[in-house]
């Protein structure tokens, strides 16, 4: 028995790389279909995501981790912002540049958000037990770490 675990071929309908390219672009059409109802964008959502698990962060390492030149950064913050869903305060660090902050209304909208994302993940997923669903969870992290990929991330904010 070979210890090798690199496939032979993909089969003819598609290999792993095929159906995790035609899952993700599925998932990903569906996700933004369900938080347009709370009026958001994936990109958005992922910058809602960042700032409650890290508050304070500048709006430069924000713009590195999506992935977004910070010319681009800061007409997608203001947006938010306009919005009442983040702020911006001199940054206690530099105060050459700003650090950002959900605001209440911002937490509001993420606990929304949150369910919205459950209910995503129930549905993509409903074809799989319990530990089928951990198992394939555990493995596609492994192999997005292999890839170098930012976990949490996703790599198509580049393009927002």
């Amino acid at each position: 028995m070979s210890t090798d675990r690199r496939p032979e071929g993909p089969p003819a309908q598609g290999g792993a790389a095929f159906l995790l390219a035609q899952l993700g672009s599925h998932a990903a059409r569906l996700f933004a279909d369900r938080i347009a109802t709370l009026d958001l964008t994936p990109p958005q959502a992922g910058l809602l995501r960042m700032l409650a698990a890290s508050p304070g962060r500048s709006q430069r390492e924000l713009a590195d981790d999506l992935g977004m030149p910070p010319s681009r950064f800061v007409p997608f913050a203001d947006e938010l912002e306009g919005r009442g869903l983040i702020e911006r305060r001199k940054n206690p660090n530099d105060r050459r540049s700003h650090a950002l902050y959900l605001t209440e209304k911002g937490s509001g909208l993420l606990a929304e958000l949150r369910e919205v994302g459950m209910a995503h993940e129930r549905d993509i997923c409903a074809a799989l037990s319990a530990d089928e669903h951990r198992e394939l969870v555990a493995m596609l992290r492994r192999v997005a770490e292999q890839q170098g990929l930012t976990l949490g991330v996703h790599p198509g904010y580049r393009s927002a």
